[in-house]
């Protein structure tokens, strides 16, 4: 018999790897959408003929193009992998743009095993297979990680968007006009403010990103994240780009990372519905145990 609890210890521990990395770059106030470029091919060279785009045009194209939303709600097929252990269940994610999300998680024949609630500030997991709960903040678990976690970053990689961090000096964006593999790269390189736990110093170390965007729509099709300081790597593949219900999304997510666990998460949404209101909230019976997650 397989141990469904298990699925609640694999699945948080990708949404927290998830949210680990700031995988996204800088955007200003949106505005209207961008007309669809044409890709011409140069037969004679094999390679494509892409007009440069510079950082700020491509940034701008990018935050134009994504799929914008105030609310959704997602269904999907998932598939985890971490540390040789496979998983598959359903989940639901319903989610208020900048706000709040909630994740049901489902066994495959249709159990309920726990729910996920996530808000700019705080985790509250409560997992139904065992009747237990965890309530925490993004400090306490930013500190048990040495990390930082980003709400905005995890809303951001479930459809392939971009997301916003501060204003920081040591931000740099560089463009890539990549016209052997047809694509457009936007790479950033930026100090980010690491905890030492055993020190207590903090140290600066460069973390770099790259987003691959296809020139005919400037969506993210791949982003890939690293942390030499932590050494850390996140890679996620966005495919099958479908136009459902007035939804223009990746309809599946390819994710692998590595951190302290090695992870893959394979995302397969089956159904994505946006702006109907939902209510976003998370009961903790008062049979259910507190459980504390322990530091490493």
């Amino acid at each position: 018999m397989i141990k469904r609890a298990s699925i609640i210890k694999y699945f948080t521990a990708a949404i927290i790897m998830l949210a680990l990395f700031n995988v996204s770059c800088k955007h200003k106030k949106k505005i209207q959408k961008t007309q669809t470029e044409v890709v011409i091919t140069d037969t004679l060279a094999g390679r494509c003929k892409l007009d440069f785009k510079n950082s700020k045009a491509l940034s701008k194209y990018v935050k134009e193009n994504e799929f914008d939303f105030v609310w959704v709600m997602a269904k999907a097929n998932v598939e985890t992998l971490i540390d040789g252990k496979e998983e598959n269940f359903d989940i639901r994610v319903n989610i208020r743009k900048d706000s709040a999300m909630l994740i049901t998680i489902q066994y495959l024949l249709g159990i309920q095993v726990a729910k996920i609630l996530i808000t700019r500030d705080s985790v509250k997991v409560r997992i139904d297979v065992k009747k237990q709960y965890f309530k925490g903040d993004f400090n306490y678990i930013n500190d048990m990680l040495n990390a930082d976690l980003d709400y905005d970053v995890l809303q951001a990689v479930l459809f392939g968007n971009s997301a916003e961090f501060y204003e920081d000096d040591d931000l740099k964006l560089k463009p890539v006009t990549d016209r052997e593999n047809c694509h457009y790269l936007l790479s950033t390189e930026r100090k980010r403010r690491l905890r030492k736990l055993q020190s207590g110093e903090n140290d600066l170390k460069k973390a770099l990103q790259i987003l691959t965007l296809n020139p005919d729509n400037y969506k993210i099709i791949k982003n890939e994240f690293s942390d030499p300081a932590t050494n850390r790597s996140f890679i996620a593949n966005y495919k099958n780009f479908t136009q459902k219900d007035s939804v223009y999304a990746p309809y599946h997510v390819d994710i692998d990372i590595v951190a302290e666990k090695k992870a893959s998460v394979k995302i397969d949404y089956v159904r994505i519905e946006k702006n109907k209101p939902q209510t976003l909230n998370l009961n903790i019976p008062k049979s259910y145990d507190s459980i504390q997650i322990q530091k490493k």
